[in-house]
């Protein structure tokens, strides 16, 4: 009987030990699962660097406006273009007497009135921006052109 009890010891001893190794594995696989996420959360991303931007400028204008009771009035205008891409600016460069012959012909349709208001701005520039919809070339790259950008206005 001793030697079945001894035999029973051992049984229950190496269940135990293979016990105690399971559950050492087990934690230190969750310890190190668990550490690895946290250095990840904690690790500062890398800033994102905004893009560059890219201006076309063009050179200010000043045209004559329909006025008011005050007769006729001038406008003088400077903007820049913001564009999305190299493309778009070299189209716009190699194109650019065109461009301000739209512009021009835009501007002088204008009225005093009509600018000198909150809104006449903002109106301007999406008409600005509708001067592309009618392309430059044939054929054209569809243009990029994200912003219209008001560097002088003065209407006298």
């Amino acid at each position: 009987m001793a030697n079945s009890s001894t035999s029973s010891g051992k049984k229950w001893l190496l269940i135990v030990l293979l016990m105690v190794l399971v559950s050492s594995a087990t934690a230190a696989g969750v310890y190190l699962l668990l550490d690895r996420s946290s250095q990840a959360e904690a690790a500062e991303p890398e800033p994102v660097a905004a893009p560059e931007p890219i201006f076309v400028k063009i050179d200010p204008f000043t045209v004559n406006i329909s006025g008011d009771e005050y007769g006729n009035r001038l406008l003088y205008v400077g903007l820049t273009l913001r564009v999305d891409n190299e493309q778009t600016r070299k189209l716009l460069t190699s194109h650019m007497p065109q461009v301000r012959s739209r512009m021009l012909m835009l501007f002088a349709d204008q009225s005093a009135q009509e600018l000198t208001s909150p809104d006449g701005k903002s109106r301007l520039a999406a008409q600005v921006m509708g001067l592309f919809d009618v392309p430059l070339a044939d054929p054209q790259p569809e243009l990029a052109i994200s912003d219209v950008l008001f560097t002088d206005f003065i209407v006298q």
